[in-house]
């Protein structure tokens, strides 16, 4: 086996090792008391508000995933930037105008997300029913009732 190779495989020992002895020597060593204040969920310390199995807007899991996508551009400018330092005078020209091309990119799918307001948490305003509320006798049924009703009064 190669030297490297085992001191990976002793360092996930050794991690596996940990995690074991902290998990079960907490369980082994730790309080057994139970109160009601100890059985509730845990919620900063208030009183657990609604259903925990309630639907979240279609928006957190867009907005989770545009942190996503522009959170790897991150992960390409520090690989690019090491071997850039060292590069010939082209190799850097190069990689210079493709990483602009790249950002150029970023910029632009930024703002065609803020354009669609894909990360305006503000909900619109609902439009009331007319079946019901109080908006139901004031629509007339056809317009020429309206002009009519008017012209009279």
């Amino acid at each position: 086996m190669d030297p490297g190779y085992f001191a990976i495989l002793l360092l996930f020992a050794i991690g596996a090792a940990v995690c074991f002895v902290m998990v079960f020597g907490s369980y082994l060593l730790g309080p057994k008391k139970r109160t009601p204040y100890k059985e509730s969920p845990f919620e900063c310390g208030v009183e657990p508000v609604g259903d925990t199995h309630e639907r979240f807007p279609i928006k957190f899991f867009l907005v989770a995933i545009l942190f996503i996508i522009f959170d790897i551009e991150g992960i390409f400018l520090y690989p690019w930037y090491t071997v850039f330092k060292h590069g010939t005078p082209a190799f850097q020209r190069f990689t210079l105008i493709e990483v602009g091309v790249f950002f150029l990119m970023l910029v632009a799918g930024y703002v065609y997300v803020i354009k669609k307001n894909a990360i305006d948490f503000e909900e619109p305003m609902a439009k009331p029913e007319l079946e019901g509320s109080a908006l139901e006798g004031s629509v007339p049924s056809e317009p020429n009732d309206r002009g009519a009703k008017e012209k009279v009064a």
